[in-house]
């Protein structure tokens, strides 16, 4: 089956806690029974998509360990395609995530197998690059791999879409593939040295951009113009995940042939579902759901 978009990212073992507060350096607290999930910035994007409704497939590498096959079978009973998935000798990532009571939460990971997604990893996708719709590149993964990918996309007419996250210097050649490039407000500041005028992110090279403002929504920024998306007002209960959420169904509806600005305001619809439920790939939504919630449609 030919996929209609390809994912290149992370998968991880998400262990989370829940604490009352964050500690300072040097402070223990006390927080909850620890909860393990499915997660990673790219198999949280390639859920997210599947769920919506695209066919995508991720390419990525897992350990020969549990928590691979805790992700194996997240993805596929998603319907994520894993062909394109690597089993290393090294542990699976992880990722370590405590949440507060406002829903907002931290995150250190630990890359492991991630770490083995290679340029010639990507080469050997060359073919399902080409024949996708839409490459997803988020940065959980070597960089070079990455670039590559985006550089396959752009030869096949692929059209290349990149989360900055977590943040990277990007070559002139990356940036001016991209189509969009997706960061939040930090993101976006740290890659333009400080500067806070979001429509000067095009002035880095990318055919468009889209800045996610967590529960304002996001900035959808063409050289047509720049527009606003709004987020649906939601009570938050776990935050993690949220972006992949909205970079998932975004790819999706521009896969399916929606215009930036249309499959933005899609997106934001799915991440403010997700927000609603613990978890990140537990608390996607499908599209029926989506559909079903008022005021979402």
């Amino acid at each position: 089956m030919t996929v209609e978009v390809v994912v290149i990212g992370s998968a991880n073992a998400d262990v989370v806690v829940r604490v009352e507060r964050r500690p300072g350096p040097g402070e223990t607290v006390l927080g909850s029974d620890t909860v393990l999930a499915a997660g990673g910035k790219g198999a949280n994007a390639a859920v997210a998509a599947a769920l919506q409704e695209a066919r995508v497939a991720l390419l990525g590498a897992l350990g020969d360990d549990q928590h691979g096959e805790l992700l194996r079978d997240s993805m596929s009973r998603a319907g994520v395609g894993l062909d394109l998935v690597r089993t290393t000798n090294r542990p699976t990532g992880a990722a370590y995530i405590t949440v507060t009571p406002d829903g907002e939460n931290t995150i250190v990971v630990s890359p492991g197998a991630n770490a083995a997604v290679d340029v010639e990893q990507v080469e050997a996708a060359r073919r399902t690059i080409a024949d996708a719709k839409v490459l997803l590149a988020s940065l959980e993964v070597p960089l070079p791999a990455v670039e590559r990918a985006v550089a396959l996309a752009e030869e096949a007419g692929t059209r290349a879409v990149l989360n900055l996250s977590p943040v990277a210097k990007l070559s002139s050649q990356t940036l001016a593939a991209l189509d969009p490039l997706v960061v939040n407000e930090h993101e976006a500041q740290w890659l333009m040295d400080g500067e806070t005028d979001l429509n000067k992110l095009l002035e880095l090279g990318p055919k468009s951009a889209v800045v996610t403002l967590g529960s304002k929504g996001a900035l959808v920024i063409e050289s047509s113009g720049t527009s606003e998306v709004s987020s649906p007002e939601v009570t938050a209960v776990d935050t993690t995940g949220a972006g992949d959420a909205f970079v998932g169904a975004l790819v999706t509806q521009l896969a399916a042939g929606d215009d930036l600005a249309a499959a933005a305001r899609r997106a934001a619809r799915v991440a403010a579902v997700s927000v609603t439920r613990p978890g990140a790939q537990a608390s996607y939504p499908t599209r029926g759901e989506v559909d079903s919630v008022r005021g979402m449609v």
